[in-house]
């Protein structure tokens, strides 16, 4: 199955001028529409290292959201380095050119003209807010640093491209606390849960007090809503029986 990725990009997100929002709203609005994120990766401004990531990217079948660096400053790259990635050239792309236009009139300069010059080959993604579009390469869509743009552009291309995937990842998850344990010793149960139920994942998440003691693990079970409820069960007799506390 096509899997949903995303990069976010930008110095400023790594060197923590900014704190990154794009992953939240991205898992947020596969949610709703019954699909989850495989995979996120983060990027700064340098071209090889994108070049790179977004050549393996491209060469896959997954569906992925690129985050920033579309403008047309000296720091902008994912432009050019999207085009390097699959071998093209950047190219004034006539749809973005109109919108461009019509959006700045007579106050249209060759500076801003330049953001609608995309890798030959792309579409774009309408912008709502500016006018100023994204493009999209085959299934991977290239959106705006800015959330107000973004967001919006992100979610016009779920509702437009992939409604017919809505639905395909719906899952549930249930949990338990469980006391006196360490993760260790409850590999035993999570194996069992893992081979009898292929539809879930068994996930254990430990917490520690503020001394570093431990306090608890939330041990459940995440996935396919038919196999959830069975999974938990199971996860709960087999730490009743090795007997640790539950609540």
């Amino acid at each position: 199955m096509k899997a949903f990725g995303a990069f976010v990009i930008g110095d400023e997100i790594l060197v923590g001028k900014r704190q990154d929002k794009h992953l939240t709203f991205l898992i947020g609005a596969l949610a709703k529409r019954g699909l989850r994120l495989a995979w996120c990766e983060y990027l700064g401004d340098e071209p090889q290292r994108l070049t790179a990531a977004l050549r393996r990217s491209l060469a896959s079948d997954d569906i992925a959201f690129s985050f920033g660096g579309i403008g047309a400053t000296p720091d902008d790259h994912t432009r050019q380095c999207a085009a390097d990635a699959i071998g093209v050239g950047l190219a004034p792309h006539p749809d973005a050119e109109r919108e461009i236009r019509a959006r700045f009139g007579g106050e249209l300069t060759p500076h801003r003209l330049q953001m609608g010059t995309f890798p030959q080959g792309a579409e774009i993604i309408p912008n709502p807010v500016n006018r100023v579009p994204g493009f999209s390469l085959g299934e991977h869509h290239f959106l705006p640093g800015f959330p107000q743009m973004a967001w919006p552009m992100a979610e016009w291309v779920l509702d437009t491209k992939y409604r017919a995937l809505f639905g395909r990842d719906r899952w549930a998850e249930a949990s338990i606390l469980v006391y006196e344990a360490g993760e260790s010793q409850l590999v035993p149960v999570m194996h069992e849960v893992g081979a009898r139920f292929p539809g879930v994942k068994v996930f254990s998440l430990p917490s520690m007090g503020a001394d570093g003691s431990r306090r608890h693990v939330e041990l459940g079970a995440r996935g396919d809503p038919q196999q959830v409820n069975e999974a938990i069960e199971l996860i709960r007799a087999g730490v009743k029986a090795a007997g640790f506390p539950l609540r």
